[in-house]
């Protein structure tokens, strides 16, 4: 047998204590920690589960106006600041219990992927998001056995699964001393306060939950699967209770009716006044019961004319009929909203904007004088159904939106007829202001011809583009040469997955690279290249200085490319944080792929390769 440390006296102290502060709630005990060492008190906060954390936190409040005497000195100035702040230890338990938190996918270019490493910047309340992250955990688990077509109870007195309280608790402690702990009232009377941002499905949404939730705060609500008026007005009172602080509302997979849709946006709409206002808007993979009319809610309209404050507004795979996105737009321009992202993605709306060609036509007014939406940055018309007459249209009415950043127009059939409509946009404005650096073009249907015709329009631009998708388009290796030149303008991120390019396009395109380029990212996967890829990557590396970002997967690489792979990071100099190899042949073989893997940014090897032999054999192309 292995030798049993044994615990010393200090240690079984400690657990004393931890299990004491748990089971009781004694401010006097509190009191008693806070005149600890700071060593031993240190200590003892490394042992402490997120449920004594929170009462010893909690009990402070009542006792350090005792204490001002430790502001006397640095020493006792930095005592003092210990026992004020807790973050340190809440970080740690939230990573230990969701240890996936912060943890970025790295998928190629995505502006949600800047944007979040943005947010993980700011100074986070980790006990705020502890509790709220506990939750939400007993929300889901709730509704799992309020789901029960057997379940006639009180939704308060549904138990909390012991999974769960262990995490709180040390060793179910206790659930064993008190039944309150075990229920789900406890949970939201204690724990209700911290939370900002909570998931709901239908069956949550009563009256019931509405008052376990009454010390909430609530600033984003997502509801899922709200079909019935019962959810409607559980809804509508969450909303009042939260009028104040709720800035964002998000339904998933729900029915609605015109009355339902009404009730709702004349609430948000009645609240607007005193509160700080609906920011983000969103019904997605949702249907409307009543298709057949003409015309949008009155309520909708309402709150879309009005909303001063909204700024992102998705209406995503709601199976919405092309008058009801017209509305949606024309509405939205002429209150001259102050919106910034419409998301209008996954409709079949063809011809939604087909009175904007005739409007331009027949105006007699100059274009200053149009209403616009001067504010919006991001337009995500996604899989629209959109065809060459719906981009003709489309450019027409992007007159109304002179600051547009981001436009989106994937899996559309828009073919290069199409693109050659949008061209003359980018052709009329290379010598002014020209606010689009993001152009999504993947599935589009294009050809060799019609690309290159865009990228030579994309290259007179003054200001070039940040990014540029045309992945999923038949393209072939003669894009090579103008793919090429193009990555040697301004260029910073590119997807140009699986167009065909072979191992005689990447060579055509690698021809090309006879100076600096300002490429950070780069999406070559699914191209077959070949040793060919590798000897791109080569030449790119070479004269791309902030590449960091590489996605070579299904290259069908040999192993002769690894030498060249190698050399072509070491080139790098340490900028590269990415390099996806998954799916190329020198990963299935007995290949050593050792030195490539010692390549590492932040103590974390930039390769990611395949969790199986990849074989010669065609490959799913599905994500």
């Amino acid at each position: 047998m292995g030798k049993v440390e044994v615990p010393s006296l200090i240690t079984l102290c400690i657990y004393s204590i931890r299990d004491e502060l748990i089971q009781v709630d004694d401010p006097n005990l509190s009191s008693v920690l806070y005149q600890l060492p700071m060593e031993l008190f240190d200590q003892l906060l490394l042992h402490l589960p997120p449920l004594a954390l929170q009462k010893l936190q909690q009990g402070k409040s009542d006792i350090l106006d005792d204490y001002e005497l430790l502001t006397d000195g640095v020493d006792n100035q930095r005592k003092r600041k210990r026992y004020l702040n807790f973050e340190e230890e809440w970080k740690n338990l939230y990573e230990a219990r969701w240890p996936a938190f912060g943890r970025r996918s790295k998928n190629f270019d995505s502006k949600s992927f800047a944007r979040s490493a943005k947010v993980k910047e700011v100074e986070c309340d980790w006990q705020q998001m502890y509790w709220e992250a506990h939750l939400q955990n007993c929300l889901d688990t709730t509704a799992e056995f309020a789901l029960f077509p057997s379940f006639h109870g009180r939704i308060s007195e549904i138990e909390v699964p012991e999974s769960i309280l262990n995490y709180i608790d040390h060793r179910g402690h206790i659930s064993r001393f008190t039944c309150d702990y075990s229920k789900f009232a406890y949970h939201c009377q204690q724990f209700g306060s911290y939370a900002r941002h909570l998931r709901l499905p239908n069956v949550l949404c009563v009256e019931e939950t509405c008052l376990l939730l009454r010390n909430a705060r609530l600033e984003s609500l997502e509801l899922q699967w709200i079909k019935s008026d019962e959810h409607v007005e559980g809804l509508c009172q969450l909303i009042s209770q939260n009028y104040r602080s709720l800035k964002s509302i998000k339904f998933m997979h729900c029915k609605f009716t015109v009355a339902s849709l009404d009730a709702i946006c004349d609430l948000l709409c009645l609240h607007s006044p005193q509160a700080l206002g609906m920011q983000h808007f969103s019904i997605k993979t949702s249907s409307f019961l009543e298709n057949n009319f003409h015309s949008l809610p009155a309520g909708l309209i309402s709150f879309l004319s009005s909303g001063r404050s909204l700024s992102s507004l998705c209406l995503s795979d709601n199976h919405l009929p092309r008058h009801f996105a017209r509305i949606v737009f024309d509405t939205l321009v002429d209150a001259s909203s102050s919106i910034t992202v419409l998301d209008l993605s996954e409709n079949n709306i063809a011809g939604w904007l087909s009175h904007f060609k005739w409007k331009y036509r027949s105006s007699t007014e100059p274009p200053g004088t149009y209403k616009s939406l001067k504010s919006l940055k991001e337009l995500n018309l996604r899989n629209c159904n959109l065809q060459r007459d719906d981009v003709d249209c489309l450019r027409y009415a992007l007159v109304h939106i002179p600051n547009l950043e981001q436009l989106d127009l994937s899996d559309n059939p828009i073919e290069t007829s199409g693109i050659r409509c949008l061209i003359p946009y980018f052709k009329e404005t290379p010598h002014r202001y020209f606010p689009l650096v993001d152009l999504k073009l993947e599935s589009c249907e294009l050809t060799c011809f019609g690309v290159c015709e865009l990228l030579e329009a994309l290259s007179s631009l003054r200001k070039p583009l940040n990014f540029l998708s045309i992945g999923g388009n038949s393209l072939g290796s003669e894009i090579g040469t103008p793919l090429g030149k193009f990555l040697c303008g301004g260029i910073q991120a590119l997807d140009i997955e699986d167009i065909g390019l072979g191992s005689s396009g990447f060579m055509r395109a690698g021809k090309e690279l006879v100076k600096e380029t300002k490429l950070h990212s780069i999406n070559i996967s699914k191209n077959r290249g070949g040793i060919e890829t590798a000897r791109f990557l080569s030449k790119l590396f070479s004269h791309a200085p902030d590449l960091s970002t590489v996605n070579a997967k299904y290259n069908f690489m040999p192993k002769e490319s690894l030498s060249i792979l190698c050399s072509a990071v070491k080139a790098a100099k340490g900028k590269l944080e990415h390099l996806d190899l998954r799916g190329n042949i020198l990963c299935g073989q007995q290949v050593d792929l050792s030195e490539l893997a010692e390549f590492q940014t932040n103590g974390v090897s930039i390769l990611e390769l395949s969790s199986s032999p990849a074989l010669n054999e065609p490959y799913d192309d599905d994500p």
